[in-house]
């Protein structure tokens, strides 16, 4: 069975991303299998340090079909794993005014962990994001002409 990647394509829209890390997640059992099945989503979902703690807030992920009345809730707080040495350089690098981090995608490394993928990003003005649109279009124009 092929574990589903899920990604947070509103994210590139909405942000410039300027660096990007992998971390671990804390998660039951239940949410493991619901992620595997491809049940969650990044809506406003951010990343937020507490206690020198890094935690991912508001992210969800759905109630597992077959879970038993040890479900989990679908959108908490989750710890989310990193080397002191990153934290300090993630907490350093949002100090600067206008940044924040925010959730790319979930993915199953090559030994089944569930690993997130975490972008400092900066906030894309109204201009910036059809500037981006523009850009793709171009692109997608330029790539049908040449097949």
């Amino acid at each position: 069975m092929a574990a589903k990647e899920i990604n947070n394509r509103q994210a590139y829209h909405e942000y410039f991303i300027e660096d990007k890390w992998v971390a671990g997640m804390v998660l039951l059992g239940t949410e493991v299998k619901s992620i595997r099945e491809g049940k969650a989503s990044f809506n406003d979902s951010f990343c937020l340090f507490f206690k020198d703690e890094l935690w991912i807030r508001g992210m969800y992920i759905a109630e597992y079909s077959l879970g038993t009345s040890n479900n989990h809730i679908a959108v908490h707080d989750r710890k989310l794993l990193l080397t002191k040495r990153e934290l300090r350089k993630i907490q350093n690098a949002m100090k600067d005014k206008g940044y924040t981090l925010i959730p790319l995608r979930i993915f199953f490394n090559e030994k089944h962990i569930a690993k997130i993928e975490i972008g400092l990003g900066r906030g894309k003005k109204l201009f910036d994001k059809r500037e981006t649109l523009k850009k793709k279009d171009t692109e997608r124009e330029m790539k049908r002409y040449v097949k």
